[in-house]
């Protein structure tokens, strides 16, 4: 493929919001080819992040960086997000013609909006992965999926964006932006949680290392469920094993009321996709629920 610094239509870029997402993605731009030219950065954290994953990028007032780039990673949280695209709407930072683009899962393309209206090319563009802000990202950051939302003349040039960086983009509609985060959220939020949690309740039971027992058994489990979907589905609930299910119950109601919620919420779902996919009789699944109902709240 030749020099990177050789190839055609070469974009300056800025990082407005140097933190872990932003720094790895403006790293990944520059192995592409581009130039991080700018970025914001404000505490002692994210400028040393800056430092060390973007060395060559001079650091600016936001407005700064949108007047020295023809592309601007806006890669602040959800949350910041649309004050910060008013604000720099509001300035008389230079927007046409610039290619505008966040990496908020939440969002689409309507939170650019303000920017939009002054002229900016507005872009989505969410990796669907966790970042450390390290180095060793840049090497994770291939095959990933990027939710990408834009208007139909850029989205060829948003995919090419994705693609330079190593990942792969797949088209979400604006609307469907809020769906798209919640299942996301759902399955790596809650899986955090719930693997914590289980570790906690090993722990009470005198399991020393946790971890060492969860590994290999989580991994088995979620390559059954990327794989098989609900026919991957295992255990006392999808048995129908509504005996074991009423001790776990019991265990748990003394040891952590806590978990005992999420066991009973997760179990009710588990028996709801089981009977659902014909892995569990209606009669069984009665069984269960009724197991189930009489939990502690």
């Amino acid at each position: 493929m030749g020099d990177p610094a050789e190839r055609p239509a070469r974009l300056r870029v800025g990082v407005i919001g140097a933190g872990r997402v932003g720094t790895v993605l403006g790293a990944a731009l520059e192995r592409a080819g581009h130039q991080v030219v700018a970025v914001s950065a404000v505490s002692e954290t994210s400028l040393e992040r800056a430092e060390r994953m973007l060395p060559g990028a001079a650091v600016m007032r936001p407005p700064e960086v949108l007047a020295a780039v023809d592309l601007a990673l806006l890669t602040v949280p959800d949350d910041a997000l649309p004050g910060l695209v008013s604000g720099l709407a509001a300035t008389d930072a230079p927007l046409a013609g610039r290619l505008m683009a966040h990496t908020s899962g939440r969002h689409g393309t309507a939170v650019l909006e303000p920017a939009t209206a002054r002229g900016a090319l507005p872009l989505a563009l969410h990796p669907v992965m966790t970042f450390t802000g390290r180095p060793d990202d840049l090497a994770r950051l291939t095959g990933v999926s990027f939710g990408v939302t834009a208007p139909e003349p850029l989205r060829l040039a948003a995919e090419a964006l994705v693609i330079e960086m190593g990942g792969e983009p797949v088209l979400i509609d604006e609307a469907a932006r809020p769906l798209y985060h919640a299942g996301l959220a759902s399955a790596a939020n809650h899986l955090v949680a719930l693997v914590a949690q289980s570790a906690d309740v090993l722990r009470a039971a005198g399991v020393g290392e946790p971890e060492r027992m969860l590994g290999p058994l989580l991994s088995a489990a979620l390559d059954n469920a990327l794989r098989l979907g609900d026919a991957g589905l295992t255990g006392p609930v999808a048995r129908g094993d509504a005996d074991t299910v009423a001790e776990h119950v019991r265990a748990l109601a003394s040891a952590s009321p806590e978990a005992l919620r999420a066991y009973v919420a997760l179990a009710r779902l588990t028996a709801d996709r089981a009977l659902a996919a014909g892995i569990l009789t209606a009669a069984d699944a009665q069984r269960l629920l009724d197991v189930l109902a009489g939990a502690p709240r």
